[in-house]
């Protein structure tokens, strides 16, 4: 082989290693383009099946007052994201676990000085409208020690709510991404679907006139269809 011919080999090798490496670029980035599409589908259709609750927030927006006027109801479609948790037991939950209920997530840890404050409203709610069609769901997100949150709540005096907790603080994570979460303490109002009816960033006296006025609307629309 002349030395003219060999240069054109090695040129025409370097050209086929180039177009294979820039193949195997364009079809991963068309893997990883479809899986990214049919994520954000899914996670669209999800949130378009939440549009009645959108209408149902809209509705019960005059009850936002008082108390609880800071709730910020929900002016968009969202299916609160499928994070998980775990109940006293340990047992895996997410809020689909709670599907045909209204409910009141909350967010709380023991660093969170307004959650000692909030936190016997939220049990006083779970105890005057806790039942079959609604429930308080107050998950700590300590990420250390995992006994610290059930001695706070004993030194707070909350026994009548049940315990949840997400160690890794993936709720907080997930709501954060989603542009509803803030700080401590988080709550979302979610209605029996898992779609958002409303969010506040900060306490709130959920004992309250105003907030169970607020939740009552809520479980009325429910039972309505929305």
């Amino acid at each position: 082989m002349t030395e003219a011919a060999r240069t054109f080999a090695k040129k025409r090798l370097a050209m086929v290693v180039a177009g294979g490496i820039a193949g195997l670029a364009i079809g991963l980035g068309g893997v990883y383009g479809i899986s990214t599409l049919v994520g954000n589908k899914e996670a669209s259709g999800a949130n378009a099946a939440c549009r009645p609750a959108v209408d149902l927030a809209r509705l019960i927006a005059p009850f936002a007052r008082g108390e609880v006027a800071a709730v910020n109801m929900a002016k968009t479609p969202l299916k609160v994201p499928g994070f998980a948790f775990q109940d006293a037991s340990g047992a895996r939950k997410t809020i689909d676990d709670f599907r045909g209920k209204t409910v009141l997530l909350n967010l709380w840890a023991t660093w969170c000085v307004p959650c000692r404050e909030e936190m016997p409203t939220l049990e006083a709610l779970e105890q005057k409208k806790g039942g079959a069609d609604f429930q308080v769901v107050a998950v700590n997100i300590d990420t250390r020690d995992p006994e610290k949150p059930k001695a706070w709540l004993k030194d707070v005096g909350i026994h009548g709510l049940a315990y949840y907790a997400d160690p890794e603080a993936r709720a907080f994570q997930e709501l954060k991404a989603a542009g509803r979460a803030f700080g401590m303490p988080t709550t979302m109002l979610i209605d029996s679907n898992g779609c958002e009816l409303g969010t506040l960033a900060g306490p709130a006296a959920w004992a309250s006139d105003d907030a169970i006025k607020l939740i009552e609307a809520a479980m009325a629309g429910a039972k309505r269809g929305g």
